[in-house]
């Protein structure tokens, strides 16, 4: 047979093709042929936004954030309510790229060179005859990834993209009198008394049947559903990992502790004074040429008598911040001064004075008075950080080598996590009770929504495979197996006959109080003088609840006050009922002047904030998003 094929080798080929091509044609390529699977998770003017957008637009976030603040938490990075964050911005940049280029939003080339001027990381690249440092330029646009036409592209976009909402926010307008008017309704405040039903003081009069709770249980199965479920192990490669499996041999230390011991010490200061002869760099060309000629008329005395330069320095620096002092700025590292002015300085040694220095602030005459040198560690005073430090450095670099032996022996040894515990030297975690979304308060992997999708993906249900290692965070992955699975049910009426009486007497309860606050409600309104139970007069406001519950006081915020005493009725849900008395409007305390004037501003900010909104929601329509991961629940306490 094999040796037919082998000789018609042509023929078969062409039989496959006709068999194949057509097959494609009535059922259609799949994205996963090309390896384009990743889900979609949103929508937008028609454009999908995958699954690997979203994870790399977070990992991004992730990083620029650690890099501002290297101290933070990362478990709140890896949150589901931060990643779903990501997501929501990445739709927002997305919605409004499309408004831009339907609203034809293009940032022309001066546009885009005044707003690259106004950067003062860019600005400070001058020269000082007003050109650019382009090779300091390819520097800080390398810093953040991009080559100079790559940051210029990202900014040109951000120029276009910002118009859309900045023409909304700039044309948001609120006169004094609207603002008066809504600001005294949002700090007005109200005097009420309260009766409280609570839910609790009525349970005992709740009669309960068995009847009663077979009815409850079946009318309200929901309340009694139990999710699917699994039991898991997994394990998790990170940097703290690979690190544990280096050791830095001696050798390393000290060649490492001789490269970076200028950098270890600290930076050298120095300690200069300076004469300046002011001239703007906007200034005439007269003006700055006349200013120079006076600053070499200084310099030619101080060559004759360096001793004279604190005297000259009193009587004709321009600078009135040393100029008392005898010129003396004090000791400064790099970075503290303008470019020109510090290149000359530490190219100096003590005792020089320097020739005419230009900057944008005029011309200078410098004298380096004193070099302070840091002092230099040793190596046993350093040797715990530097090998923490060239571990690290080690780690990350080996970590795309471990990466991918572990993701080959998650795969080739799928039905064990033992083998690559063993071999990584890992900890195998396990989880119980562990569903298709993260759950409150979840950490780590049980908080990845990818590593969650690959746990109940069908064959690791049904076959208790091993995932493959999935990207769980910046250099982390993570590989899991169900080891039991337990599909969604309806907990038995016999199993479920505590809670469903707690639920029902609950209901009942809150029932029979909303119905006595009703009644004695209807009564107090007929007959006022008959009102008895209500608490002591409170003074409330949206900021001073008073310790009342929020439903209370905003009742009482939302009650007709034409006629007062007003009453009205407040459903706190299944803690019970109340009933407000509202006895009077207490007018708002007059504000300061500066007060109020601030007060405007952020109103106005709110409802330019407010329009932004709306426009965004409109714009969301327009472009048909679709958001199809659902929002996660809010952690306690956020």
């Amino acid at each position: 047979m094999l040796e037919s094929i082998r000789k018609h080798t042509k023929w078969v080929m062409g039989l496959l093709f006709l068999l194949i091509i057509p097959s494609f044609i009535l059922v259609g390529i799949d994205r996963n042929y090309f390896g384009g699977g990743s889900p979609v998770v949103a929508r937008v003017d028609g454009k999908d936004i995958t699954q690997a957008d979203w994870d790399n637009a977070h990992r991004m976030e992730s990083d620029r954030i650690r890099a501002q603040s290297p101290d933070i938490d990362a478990k709140l990075l890896d949150s589901p309510q931060a990643r779903y964050a990501t997501l929501e911005r990445l739709v927002r940049d997305s919605v409004l790229q499309a408004a831009a280029q339907k609203m034809h939003l293009l940032t022309s080339d001066a546009r885009l060179a005044r707003e690259l001027q106004s950067i003062p990381q860019i600005a400070a690249l001058k020269r000082p005859d007003g050109t650019l440092d382009t090779e300091a330029y390819r520097a800080l646009a390398g810093a953040q990834g991009l080559t100079p036409e790559g940051l210029e592209a990202r900014i040109r976009h951000d120029i276009s993209v910002s118009q859309v909402m900045g023409s909304v926010m700039a044309s948001a307008f609120a006169g004094p009198t609207e603002s008066k008017q809504a600001l005294d309704a949002i700090f007005q405040r109200r005097e009420i008394q309260v009766a409280r039903f609570n839910a609790s003081d009525f349970a005992s009069r709740v009669q309960v049947s068995d009847a009663d709770l077979q009815a409850y249980y079946q009318a309200h199965p929901a309340k009694f559903q139990q999710p699917e479920q699994a039991s898991v192990e997994y394990v998790v490669l990170d940097l703290d990992a690979v690190k544990a499996g280096i050791s830095v041999s001696e050798d390393d230390l000290r060649t490492y502790y001789k490269e970076n011991l200028s950098r270890l010490a600290g930076n050298e200061e120095r300690r200069a004074s300076h004469i300046l002869i002011s001239a703007a760099k906007d200034a005439p060309a007269a003006e700055r040429e006349k200013a120079k000629a006076r600053a070499e008329e200084l310099l030619a005395e101080l060559r004759k008598a360096p001793g004279r330069f604190a005297e000259l320095a009193k009587k004709d620096s321009q600078d009135p911040g040393s100029a008392a002092a005898g010129g003396d700025l004090g000791f400064f590292a790099r970075g503290a001064m303008v470019k020109p002015f510090e290149d000359t300085v530490f190219a100096m040694k003590k005792g020089d004075i320097s020739d005419v220095v230009e900057t944008d602030f005029g011309y200078h005459i410098i004298m380096l008075t004193d070099i302070k040198t840091p002092r230099q560690p040793t190596f046993e005073e350093l040797r715990p950080s530097l090998e923490a430090e060239l571990k690290q450095q080690q780690a990350q670099r080996k970590f795309a080598e471990v990466a991918e032996t572990f993701a080959n022996a998650v795969y080739e040894q799928a039905d064990s996590l033992q083998p690559v515990a063993e071999k990584l030297k890992l900890k195998i975690h396990t989880a119980t009770g562990v569903t298709r979304t993260p759950a409150a308060g979840a950490q780590g992997p049980l908080a990845n929504p990818r590593f969650l999708e690959a746990l109940f993906q069908p064959d690791s249900l049904q076959n208790k495979r091993n995932t493959e290692a999935v990207e769980i965070g910046s250099s982390m992955l993570a590989a899991g197996r169900v080891t039991a699975y337990q599909p969604a049910l309806t907990v038995p009426l016999d199993q479920a006959r505590e809670k469903v009486r707690a639920l029902f007497v609950a209901d009942k309860s809150a029932e029979l109080a909303r119905k006595e606050g009703e009644a004695r409600l209807e009564a107090w309104k007929a007959d006022p003088a008959a009102a008895s139970g209500l608490s002591g007069a409170v003074t409330v406001s949206r900021d001073q609840l008073q310790n009342q519950p929020r439903a209370v006081v905003d009742g009482a915020l939302h009650a007709p006050v034409d006629k007062l005493p007003s009453w009205v009725g407040v459903d706190l849900s299944g803690q019970g009922y109340a009933v407000v008395k509202v006895n009077r409007v207490v007018a708002r305390e007059a504000v300061d002047e500066a007060t109020a004037r601030m007060e405007r501003q952020q109103y106005l900010q709110a409802w330019g904030m407010a329009e932004m909104q709306a426009y965004y929601e409109l714009l969301k329509q327009r472009f048909k998003v679709e958001i199809k991961v659902p929002r996660p629940a809010a952690q306690d306490g956020a």
